[in-house]
């Protein structure tokens, strides 16, 4: 089996912060990488038609890494999917040390890492 792309997920509790922060921590890890950006958006929920939170997403040439949030429970998602040249490892490392050092509540629930465009040659 051989696989051209990673798929990094994290899960946390204890998040306590705003959609903008947030975009600002995915794209900063984001050119720390190497990775190009190509788009960026935070859509901020306020509870009346969705849960209060946000959706923060960076698209990358190689993908993407996202971020979503309830902020009523305080539980905080982010993933990073890249192929090519471009190791996911080192943006999720960079998001979960900025997170660590800005949110003293934040705990780690979760990290799974995924083999992604899987093809048998």
């Amino acid at each position: 089996m051989n696989a051209k792309g990673r798929h990094i997920t994290l899960d946390y509790t204890g998040f306590t912060g705003d959609g903008k922060w947030m975009l600002t921590v995915l794209r900063a890890a984001i050119s720390r990488s190497g990775a190009r950006e190509v788009h960026a958006h935070v859509e901020e929920f306020d509870g009346v038609e969705s849960p209060t939170g946000f959706a923060a997403v960076v698209l990358i040439d190689e993908s993407h890494v996202s971020a979503h949030c309830y902020a009523d429970q305080g539980i905080l998602a982010v993933d990073c999917f890249t192929c090519g040249g471009i190791d996911p490892t080192g943006i999720v490392d960079d998001i979960h040390e900025q997170l660590s050092k800005a949110v003293p509540t934040i705990n780690l629930i979760q990290r799974t890492e995924l083999d992604r465009f899987v093809t048998e040659e």
